[in-house]
């Protein structure tokens, strides 16, 4: 049955949509010989569909990770300064699997529950900004924030002329020498988006660490580790990706 490119990529774990329409557009799908054009739609059993010119195959075996991630490592594929990547992290059978990449990014210095799959679509109901998917941090700052930050911090600061959305925030340890422990619960992922909140406030983090991704928890996984996730657990994943109207 014939589909749209972007949808039938991400289907094959080639790339999530948005980064599927981006190689269309880009003039590096070809369908049958040809350049394709965003929109197209093609049936992988009749038409020869390259990438890069690479022809793809049917649908790789689905697969769906959940990874502590050590800090110094980088929530990518490939790393142009030679780093570990997540990927590195896998057993071989699963680092030659086609198209498993990170949904979502932890920055390098940040460590905790990450991702990882082959399925462009459950990427995309899982990142997209309409879906507002929770996020639970405990992130660490210099200095104690005052009643007044916190409700600043609650109720959405302005970052690249953008107000942030409402987030939850939750004091769990105060020490003056050592910092302060917060508990943070974000639904959107804007790029650095707790250490840019933070230093703007005027307490850097120092630490951070995610501990869930919607009601998927991090539990007693080691660092460095991942286990693959249940049926039950994409299912509810799949539920809690609400499109906020």
């Amino acid at each position: 049955m014939a589909e749209r490119l972007q949808k039938l990529l991400s289907h094959r774990g080639i790339a999530s949509r948005r980064r599927a329409e981006k190689l269309i557009l880009s003039g590096r799908v070809t369908v049958n010989g040809e350049v394709a054009e965003l929109g197209q739609r093609a049936d992988v059993s009749h038409d020869q569909i390259c990438v890069d010119g690479v022809e793809i195959g049917g649908p790789p075996q689905a697969a769906y990770f959940l990874l502590h991630k050590p800090r110094g490592v980088v929530s990518t594929c490939h790393d142009p300064r030679q780093r570990k990547t997540v990927l590195d992290l896998l057993d071989s059978a699963f680092q030659r699997r086609e198209g498993i990449h990170p949904v979502g990014r932890l920055d390098a210095d940040s460590t905790g529950a990450l991702i990882l799959t082959n399925d462009g679509d459950f990427t995309y109901l899982l990142t997209h900004p309409r879906h507002q998917m929770s996020k639970v941090y405990q992130v660490k700052v210099r200095g104690i924030p005052s009643q007044d930050t916190l409700r600043q911090w609650r109720e959405g600061v302005i970052i690249d002329g953008r107000k942030t959305l409402p987030a939850r925030v939750s004091l769990l340890k105060s020490h003056s020498a050592d910092g302060t422990l917060l508990q943070i619960d974000l639904k959107e992922g804007r790029n650095r988006q707790i250490r840019r909140v933070a230093e703007m406030l005027g307490h850097p983090v120092t630490a951070l660490h995610r501990t869930k991704i919607g009601s998927l928890s991090l539990g007693n996984l080691a660092c460095g580790r991942y286990r693959s996730l249940t049926e039950k657990e994409i299912a509810l994943l799949k539920r809690e990706a609400v499109v906020d109207p």
